[in-house]
């Protein structure tokens, strides 16, 4: 045999398979002596990409390692060392963890025991589940388990408050828990290319929630509270089954982007009040129509993507979409194009390849966008439509319903009215609106028309006015969501306000309380209470009081004459912010008071009785 021959067989000998599967032996090897001083240096470790089936036991309780200075019962002292960043008491406790890119079917429950996580990264591994311990990382604020096997969560999951950025792309979930309401501090959160049927009504609870990716699902529908989330600007509903979109699409009023393509949409929703939507992908649905008022609306809109759909006529109002950029038309049945599409200054891409135009040369079309326009603006009269579409109203007390369907809000302030004409009301009612001020009046009564928009209602400011009762019909307002009612004349508000299940803001400041109305306390959705410059004597902070509000994330009582702070307040977990000052209590003192919330709630868990 020749020598090379040999010592081929005998390098192979000594090489590891390609997709060799580690053992627990191995995986431990992974957490160097090196990698443990680095980790407890910095306080992040990074476990990505190294193969492990298993988690090495050290990760969980890196700082009782055997490979660190400080043993579990001695602690050594080297009067030779040079670099005192190495001492233990140095050491900082890990905040950043990737265990991405492994092959992990299971955590251990001891990853409780890394209470000081904040980054929590376990994509792309092989999990099943997740253990109940991973409720206690409650400083987290990122975790991704994307690309695992997950088909639920644990309940304890959403004890995880802070987190703001949330990834289970690429799993197996059927559902989700309605719990994920209570991650109330959730910015971003993808839930894509799972096997979701619907959504949680819950959802619109997240008011935070910036951007939220659903897109790869099989959704048929959403619920009604998703048009709560008004800090939305990116919303992904891609390949899902869906063939509406919500009525009032208006409050999302920061949306910029939102993707609906390969759905079983039939029209284009309502967008009044989406002023800020940039980009509308809405492709390969069954759309027949594009509606003036969709044109009218949505002046800012810079792409609109609608090929593959059913659409056989475009309006001349088109040419109110002024800032359009890209707009494709590709594969429907349009037969002609208008020649007011020439007047859009901006437009770079038009494309509409695969429609029975005859209007226009194939040739020209072949040519691209700018052939086309110039074509359509050879024509006579190009944009005459459009101009006859943008409708004058001249300046007078009250809104006309142009004025209110545009913004989707009725705006009657500093009028100095006694009273407000019904007509009004209906006015707004056609115009869908949502939003009314009737604030800086002198309005002695809330004006019964109110009534009429008793069903679609969600935001009411009726400050500075001269107000002493509420009315019955309050319990009408099924979708509120913030009611402003500060600088009046009430001595107390009626039990028909506990019903508004839906409030989320109520600002009762410089009134003539004496109490928190207890029919606050009913509010189990309220989040924001504003009720300084009152007669208020007294707080209840038990569980039947303000206890009784998990949501309650601001509190404002401050110049009112409670003489008495019950530490149990400082129980109330989800408050962030707390204004107390200019009371009649001694304690907390003034020292206290200025350092903010979270020296103010400490002190007072501090004062409650062991």
């Amino acid at each position: 045999m020749k020598p090379h021959a040999v010592r081929s067989r005998i390098r192979q000998q000594e090489l590891n398979p390609v997709f060799h599967w580690q053992n627990k032996e191995e995986d431990d090897k992974v957490l160097s002596k090196t990698r443990i001083k680095q980790a407890l240096k910095s306080g992040v470790l990074n476990l990505a990409g190294q193969g492990l089936a298993t988690v090495p036991e050290k990760v969980w309780n890196l700082s009782d390692s055997e490979d660190c200075d400080k043993d579990a019962g001695t602690v050594r002292y080297d009067l030779d060392r040079t670099n005192e960043e190495d001492s233990w008491w140095n050491q900082k406790s890990l905040t950043t963890l990737d265990l991405s890119s492994n092959a992990l079917t299971s955590i251990s429950e001891n990853v409780k025991n890394l209470g000081d996580l904040t980054v929590l990264n376990l994509q792309d591994n092989a999990l099943t589940a997740l253990p109940d311990g991973i409720g206690c990382l409650t400083k987290l604020t990122k975790l991704s388990l994307s690309r695992n096997k997950l088909t639920e969560l644990p309940e304890s999951f959403f004890n995880l408050r802070e987190l703001k950025s949330l990834n289970l792309a690429h799993n197996d979930f059927a559902e989700i828990h309605a719990n994920v309401s209570d991650l109330i501090m959730l910015e971003v959160l993808d839930i894509s290319f799972n096997s979701l049927n619907s959504l949680p009504g819950g959802i619109g609870f997240l008011v935070r929630l910036q951007q939220l990716t659903l897109n790869n699902n099989r959704l048929t529908e959403l619920p009604n509270d998703i048009v709560n989330l008004r800090n939305l600007h990116k919303m992904d509903l891609a390949k899902n089954d869906l063939k509406l979109l919500p009525p009032v699409m208006g409050e999302l009023r920061k949306l910029e982007c939102l993707y609906v393509q390969h759905n079983d949409i039939g029209e284009l929703p309502d967008f009044t009040g989406c002023d800020a939507l940039k980009e509308l992908h809405i492709s390969n649905n069954f759309i027949k129509s594009i509606p003036s008022d969709f044109c009218e609306n949505l002046p800012q809109l810079k792409i609109l993507d609608l090929r593959d759909n059913k659409i056989e006529k475009l309006p001349d109002e088109i040419s109110m979409l002024a800032s359009l950029t890209r707009l494709d038309l590709s594969n429907n049945s349009i037969s002609s194009l208008p020649s007011c599409l020439s007047t859009l200054a901006h437009l770079v891409s038009l494309q509409v390849d695969g429609n029975p135009i005859r209007s226009i040369r194939r040739d020209i079309i072949q040519c691209g966008t700018q052939r086309i326009l110039k074509t359509l603006k050879d024509r006579d009269g190009p944009g005459k439509s459009a101009e006859k579409a943008r409708v004058p109203f001249e300046e007078s007390t009250f809104p006309d319903v142009y004025q209110m369907k545009k913004g989707r809000s009725m705006i009657v302030s500093n009028k100095n009215l006694i009273d407000i004409p019904e007509q009004v009301f209906l006015d707004a009612m056609e115009a869908s609106v949502y939003n009314i001020d009737i604030s800086k009046n002198r309005l002695a009564e809330v004006p019964t028309g109110l009534t009429h928009l008793a069903g679609i209602l969600t935001e009411l400011n009726v400050s500075f006015n001269m107000l002493k009762t509420i009315p019955t019909f309050f319990s009408q307002f099924v979708r509120i969501s913030y009611l402003n009612l500060s600088n009046n004349q009430l001595t107390d508000l009626p039990e028909i306000v506990g019903l508004l299940i839906t409030l989320r803001e109520l600002n009762v400041a410089n009134n003539q309380l004496t109490q928190i109305p207890p029919c606050v306390y009913e509010l189990k959705g309220l989040e924001i209470l504003l009720a300084r410059d009152n007669k208020i004597e007294a707080l209840d902070a038990s569980e039947n009081g303000l206890g009784a509000l998990p949501r309650l994330a601001t509190l404002d009582v401050a110049n009112n004459n409670i003489k008495q702070v019950p530490p149990i307040l400082g129980m109330l977990k989800n408050i962030t912010t707390l204004e107390i000052v200019g009371n009649a209590f001694r304690q907390p003192r003034h020292q206290i008071l200025e350092k903010g919330t979270e020296s103010i709630m400490a002190y007072l868990r501090d004062r409650i009785p062991q």
